[in-house]
């Protein structure tokens, strides 16, 4: 950084008593080079460790909501969702070794509904969380091609290879099994490609020449009706590279690779794809897609605001917050806040927290 850029990041942080408007953080990293480099701000998530974090004191305070008159759902909600998940997990221990009973089953025979299951993921560490869902997702197969492709592609590689180790332990069958006996066709062959965890890391070079070659060879292939070559590509490549491969094949062919996807491939094929092209195109910008879609309809889709709020929340949810508001014009916790009822309404905006103006 350079000293013009120093100078610029120390005028915008002196806004608001030093405080930086949460909508502002994406362009703000975009304008410094580090939209992608999240060690330089600590993290892009909403939720971080709890400064005056206490086990002892967050133990006796939900012992309390749950042996009290009734139970007491905003301190639980207040616990849970302001430690992130390694305070949490240490919780759970405490509580253990204090009660000699498991935190997970308490709270599970005292609460019900979407907050009991919000609760349940939030008990769950990431990675063993993202594994049930990774399970589920597999064993219906109309998620399968969206959820399943979401998990597998949006997951950093030490993150993936935790998730498919818990996996294994926790269902006792390895993935793979699971994805040949569950799905078929391009599906079952991009779901495992997935799984491999093979994605290039960004080397810093742009190679033009392999970009171009790469976009002929998706458009031969959809010509000629062979998925193979789409697969290969589009899980092996990694994603800045494949950004200059959708402008190649836009060039070229005259349309978008989305237009591309739904002139060659249908059904599930066609809806795993579209899914990866978004995640490579830009990952807040997908969840943000996602959570807007989940919230349309009479009733929302508290399974995919939950799984998208925690999983996101340690790591993008800010950038996922500033996508909302520059596609939708309206900010995530307005919509949550205007769209959400019932119980779990507190945790969801606990997660997302705060507005952005």
């Amino acid at each position: 950084m350079n000293g013009r850029q120093r100078r610029q990041a120390a005028n915008i942080m002196s806004v608001s008593n030093g405080r930086m408007e949460s909508s502002l953080v994406h362009e703000i990293l975009s304008h410094l080079g580090l939209a992608n480099k999240t060690a330089a701000w600590g993290t892009l998530g909403t939720l971080r460790p709890f400064l005056s974090f206490n086990v002892d004191k967050d133990v006796q305070r939900l012992l309390e909501a749950i042996a009290g008159q009734g139970v007491d759902q905003g301190t639980i909600v207040d616990v849970l969702t302001n430690r992130n998940g390694e305070q949490r997990q240490l919780i759970a221990r405490a509580f253990q070794e204090r009660t000699q009973q498991d935190l997970l089953k308490s709270l599970q025979a005292a609460l019900s509904g979407s907050l009991e299951k919000i609760v349940v993921a939030l008990l769950k560490p990431a990675a063993q969380y993202d594994a049930h869902e990774l399970r589920a997702a597999l064993k219906d197969i109309s998620s399968a091609e969206d959820v399943g492709v979401e998990i597998l592609s949006t997951r950093s590689p030490p993150q993936l290879q935790e998730c498919l180790t818990i996996y294994k332990h926790d269902f006792q069958v390895e993935i793979e099994n699971d994805v040949r006996s569950e799905t078929s066709g391009l599906l079952r062959d991009l779901l495992l490609a997935l799984a491999k965890g093979t994605r290039e890391s960004y080397s810093g070079i742009k190679d033009y020449n392999l970009a171009e070659q790469d976009a002929q060879a998706l458009q031969e292939a959809g010509e000629m009706g062979t998925g193979e070559t789409w697969i290969m590509i589009l899980t092996q490549r990694n994603t800045e590279h494949l950004n200059r491969v959708f402008d190649q094949y836009q060039r070229h062919s005259g349309q978008e690779i989305e237009d591309g996807i739904q002139k060659y491939f249908h059904e599930s094929a066609q809806t795993a794809l579209l899914t990866l092209a978004s995640v490579i195109r830009n990952i807040p910008l997908y969840f943000a897609e996602k959570l807007h879609q989940a919230l349309q309809g009479a009733e929302p889709n508290y399974q995919v605001l939950m799984r998208i709020l925690i999983s996101r929340s340690e790591t993008d949810l800010l950038s996922i917050r500033a996508e909302f508001k520059k596609k939708f014009g309206k900010s995530l916790y307005s919509s949550l806040q205007e769209t959400m009822r019932g119980d779990c309404r507190s945790a969801l905006l606990a997660l997302c927290r705060a507005e952005d103006i």
